[in-house]
């Protein structure tokens, strides 16, 4: 029988002595918890299924990680506005203005989100939610300040708040990079003119209560203007008006601009005489008034347009006398 007591005596202290190791180990790897992130209540719940028939509320929507079930217009979407991508998920119910009614009553949605330019389509959305945002300045001279609630309240419109915050936060530091990437590039570039062909002699310039103004302000940019905006953050004008542009202001031409419209500019004595091409020989020679062409850059998306128009601009050429 004593045979058997050491073994066994000996077991038992090792398993002790492994069992106190264990508990040893357990303690000093949990002696500093990790706290746990607090997340809101709102954070938690549901993100509910989303139409919109507003460009850039889809637009912010899908830069926030949360891209509507349904939009308007999308095939013209990407011609106009482009980026963010709205994903292939996301259906189309036709125009923003007036949607399919029966492809609206197929759709399986929570929410609907418009602004008051849409307030016509109430009475087919039924007994659906609906949240009006408004994503543009209310003020003469726009401020960043001015698209940080609207993005907020868009936030909070689907349960996700922190996510807003962080596309702003984020939002404003690519903005301010993209700023010292085109200074690095354009030192002497530092006033821009915005405009927009309606057909050669028709223009449209964005003034100083569009997203071009807070847009440009963050990337340490001036945005020059020849007038107060209407509700849409633009004044119309027609050609010859450019004359009034200082010589240092770099005109930037945003798409879409046809061929034959670009062909019949070079061809005007106006567009001749204001001394602008977009003729790229004039990049080499530095002749001419500075000007380039921005891919078409939607002005009503908030943040997300600002996104956008501060990426492209780090991107095009200017042609002309870029030493101002």
């Amino acid at each position: 029988m004593k045979a058997f007591t050491f073994p066994i005596g000996l077991c038992a202290v090792l398993c002790s002595s492994l069992l106190l190791s264990s508990c040893q180990s357990s303690d000093a790897t949990s002696q500093a918890p990790q706290a746990p992130q607090a997340v809101s209540p709102q954070e938690n719940q549901k993100t509910p299924k989303v139409m919109t028939p507003d460009w850039g509320i889809a637009a912010t929507l899908t830069a926030m990680g949360y891209p509507p079930v349904a939009m308007g217009d999308k095939p013209f979407y990407r011609e106009w506005v482009g980026k963010p991508l709205i994903p292939d998920m996301t259906l189309d119910v036709g125009t923003r203005y007036q949607p399919n009614p029966e492809m609206f009553s197929q759709l399986d949605l929570d929410l609907v989100i418009d602004n008051a330019f849409y307030a016509h389509l109430r009475p087919m959305y039924g007994d659906l939610p609906i949240h009006s945002i408004e994503l543009t300045s209310p003020n003469k001279i726009a401020k960043w300040e001015d698209f940080i609630e609207p993005t907020l309240e868009l936030g909070r419109s689907i349960n996700k708040p922190q996510a807003a915050q962080d596309y702003l936060d984020t939002s404003k530091k690519q903005i301010i990079q993209a700023g010292q990437n085109f200074h690095a590039r354009y030192p002497h570039i530092k006033k821009l003119a915005v405009v927009q062909f309606a057909d050669t002699n028709n223009l449209r310039m964005f003034s100083y209560n569009s997203l071009f103004q807070p847009a440009l302000e963050t990337m340490g940019l001036q945005l020059v203007a020849l007038a107060e905006g209407n509700e849409w953050g633009f004044t119309p004008i027609m050609l010859g008006d450019l004359a009034q542009l200082d010589e240092d202001t770099c005109l930037v031409v945003v798409e879409p601009l046809s061929d034959l419209l670009k062909l019949e500019l070079e061809n005007s004595l106006v567009w001749q005489r204001l001394g602008y091409s977009f003729d790229q020989q004039h990049k080499s020679a530095g002749e001419g008034r500075c000007v380039t062409l921005l891919p078409a850059t939607w002005n009503n998306s908030g943040v997300a347009s600002m996104n956008v128009l501060a990426e492209r601009l780090t991107n095009v050429t200017f042609v002309g006398n870029t030493d101002l």
